[in-house]
C-alpha cells in the first residue's frame, strides 16, 4: 500500500470512530444553587428535571457531574453570582423578568409548566372565616402578604395595590405565626411539604380552605452568557423528555398528589395580571403550560 493510501484510510477510521465518541471529551459540570435553607427541598423536581437533562444528552455530551453549590445564599444573591465572569454555579432556575432574559441565556420552557403561578395560602386558623369573605381582586387588598426578600412576584402583588411584608424566607412561617402578616402565597408544589415541616412548631397556621390565587408566572433555566454548549445540552436534553414523556411524567410525579388533595378545581380563583411577564414568553404553546380542569 503506497504511504498515501495509508494516511487516507488512517483518517477514514479517525472519522468513522470520531462519530461514535462524544463531541466534548471533558466532563460537564454543572453546579446549581444549594438553596436558601438547610435541606431545601422545594425545588427537588428542578433538580430531576436537570439530571434526567443531562443524563439524555450523554451520548452526544459525554459524562457530567452535577451537584449543589458549597453554601446556602438568598436567591439575590445566586443571581448575582451566575452574572461574574468566574461564577460558582452555572445556572439557576427563577421566575423570568425582561431584565433577566436580557442579562442571562435562558431556555423558555416552564419547568413547572406554569403551576408555580397558582397560590394556595398559609393562614392562621382563626382567621378561615375572615378569608371566606374573599370574592373578588378588591377584596384581597385588605389583607398583607408576606414574602421573600426581593422575589420577583413580590411586584405582581404591589402592581394590584396589596400590601407586601418581605423578610427572608426561614422566618416567614414564623412572622405570620407572629401576625406580621395575614396570609403567605405558596405555589402547589410548594404548600404540602412545607406544612409538614413547619406545622409542629406553628400548630396554629394551616392551609387556607378554599381560595386559589392565579397570575402567570413563567419559570426557567439560566445560564451565564459565556455558557452557551452547557444551555445548548440542557435544551437538548428538555425537548428529548418532552417528546419521550419523561418532562411531563416528573411533573406529575411530583405534583399530582398536591393538585387533587389541594383541590384546585373546588377553589374560588382569583386572576391577577402579570404586567411583567416577557414578550416573548410562548404562551401560544399549550403542551408547555398546565391548566386545571373546568377552570
Amino acid at each position: 500500500m503506497k504511504p498515501e493510501q495509508s494516511l487516507i484510510k488512517f483518517f477514514f477510521i479517525l472519522c468513522i470512530v470520531g462519530t461514535a465518541l462524544p463531541i466534548f471529551a471533558t466532563t460537564t459540570k454543572v453546579i446549581y444553587p444549594a438553596g436558601e435553607v438547610e435541606n431545601d427541598a422545594r425545588f427537588n423536581d428542578v433538580i430531576e428535571i436537570l439530571q434526567t437533562a443531562l443524563e439524555k444528552t450523554k451520548a452526544k455530551y459525554g459524562a457530567f457531574e452535577c451537584g449543589p453549590s458549597d453554601s446556602i445564599a438568598p436567591k439575590k444573591r445566586s443571581i448575582e453570582e451566575l452574572a461574574r465572569d468566574h461564577h460558582n454555579v452555572n445556572i439557576i432556575w427563577n421566575p423570568t423578568s425582561e431584565e433577566l432574559e436580557k442579562k442571562f441565556s435562558v431556555i423558555r420552557i416552564p419547568l413547572r409548566k406554569g403551576l408555580l403561578g397558582y397560590r394556595v395560602a398559609l393562614i392562621r386558623k382563626q382567621d378561615q372565616s375572615k378569608f371566606d369573605q374573599i370574592k373578588s381582586e378588591e377584596d384581597l387588598r385588605k389583607f398583607t402578604v408576606g414574602q421573600g426578600i426581593d422575589w420577583f412576584d413580590n411586584s405582581i402583588y404591589q402592581a394590584h395595590h396589596i400590601n407586601v411584608v418581605q423578610a427572608p424566607y426561614g422566618q416567614l412561617s414564623k412572622m405570620l405565626a407572629g401576625e406580621r402578616f395575614d396570609f403567605f402565597p405558596r405555589g402547589v408544589g410548594e404548600i404540602l411539604g412545607e406544612y409538614e415541616r413547619f406545622r409542629i412548631a406553628y400548630p396554629d397556621l394551616v392551609i387556607e380552605k378554599n381560595l386559589l390565587l392565579y397570575y402567570q408566572f413563567p419559570f426557567y433555566f439560566f445560564f451565564n452568557q459565556k455558557d452557551q454548549l452547557l444551555r445548548e445540552r440542557i435544551e437538548a436534553g428538555l425537548q428529548m423528555m418532552r417528546k419521550d414523556g419523561s418532562f411531563d411524567a416528573i411533573f406529575y410525579k411530583y405534583n399530582m398528589p398536591a393538585i387533587e388533595k389541594l383541590n384546585l378545581k373546588g377553589r374560588r380563583l382569583i386572576k391577577l395580571s402579570n404586567p411583567f411577564v416577557p414578550t416573548m414568553t410562548p404562551t401560544d404553546d399549550p403542551s408547555l403550560w398546565y391548566t386545571p380542569n373546568k377552570m
